[in-house]
């Protein structure tokens, strides 16, 4: 039977959490020797995406009534498509409050944040982040079937293109339990859980004034910039840029964090970066216990002169 994975898309357009669920997705079914079937709602970006990272199979689930976002709804229209016993989700915002409704709906085993793939598959056991990502677990499915969780950046992208078929289901799935008021998305800035790097900052910058410097550290290193809870707390950020416990969960290859003291709020939103770099005047700060780099000094003299570093080596 087929490994089914949830293909995410923003819009109708896939977005990189999705190529690294199906990527996922593919490692699982060659264990088992099974294919994959992507499942999206209302895509508007081609089916070849997908076969790109090992979906053998693509539905698309048409029902206008999906326009809007309802964990509860699209939970019942995967459910409706679904027929296997492993079910691959990214973990994202939407994905990650649809997949426990699904878990509820087929009586399945849940397992989130998921980091590789399977150490076996009878019985299903794999290793996830728990502890808010400061500690691992080896978690095991006990059940008819299992419904995972991606943790993002964990597991990569990895291309691994087979010939593909689409189908398109259409559906009529009742969504009266959600009315959407307004409707607001950035642009023209990366996606910071899906940025390879980050450059974040918070209160020793000492103002939103002079964040000028860490945009444009960002803008060198094609990074994402995030800040810390006071930072958006007081205004100085927008809360979209707010990572930690109570914020957004990253794992970018690289964490640069400029006059962040590194409490451990907002270490469990960052400890799964790959590589950590602190610059900070104070040498007793937190945040030098967890960095896999640390630089201690005035930000307002590194970052101008680390950023013009770059520009020189990149020409």
């Amino acid at each position: 039977m087929a490994v089914f994975v949830y293909a995410e898309n923003i819009n109708g357009i896939y977005k990189k959490a999705a190529f690294e669920a199906v990527s996922y997705a593919k490692a699982v079914a060659d264990q088992a020797g099974d294919t994959v079937t992507a499942i999206s709602v209302n895509p508007t970006d081609s089916s070849d995406l997908l076969y790109k990272y090992g979906a053998t199979n693509v539905i698309n689930i048409k029902d206008e009534g999906l326009k809007n976002f309802s964990a509860k709804a699209y939970a019942q229209a995967v459910s409706e498509v679904a027929d296997g016993n492993i079910l691959v989700f990214p973990h994202t915002t939407d994905a990650s409050s649809v997949a426990p409704m699904l878990a509820v709906m087929k009586n399945f085993s849940l397992i989130t944040n998921v980091l590789e793939a399977p150490e076996s598959q009878s019985p299903f056991q794999v290793k996830r982040k728990a502890f808010s990502g400061k500690g691992f677990m080896h978690a095991k499915a006990e059940g008819t079937g299992v419904i995972l969780t991606v943790s993002q950046n964990a597991f990569g992208v990895k291309e691994n293109a087979v010939s593909g078929s689409e189908e398109v289901k259409n559906l009529s799935v009742a969504n009266e339990d959600t009315k959407v008021i307004s409707h607001e998305q950035s642009s023209g800035k990366l996606d910071l859980k899906e940025a390879e790097v980050v450059v974040s900052a918070g209160r020793g910058m000492k103002g939103p004034e002079n964040w000028g410097m860490v945009e444009e550290l960002a803008n060198v290193l094609g990074a994402a910039t995030a800040c810390s809870k006071p930072v958006s707390d007081i205004g100085w950020r927008p809360h979209t840029e707010h990572v930690g416990q109570t914020g957004k969960a990253i794992a970018p290859n690289l964490y640069i964090a400029i006059g962040i003291s590194g409490a451990i709020q907002h270490l469990a939103g960052v400890n799964s970066s790959k590589t950590i770099v602190v610059i900070n005047s104070d040498a007793e700060a937190p945040f030098f216990k967890s960095a896999d780099y640390g630089v201690v000094g005035d930000a307002f003299q590194i970052i101008p002169a680390l950023t013009e570093k770059i520009k020189a080596i990149k020409g």
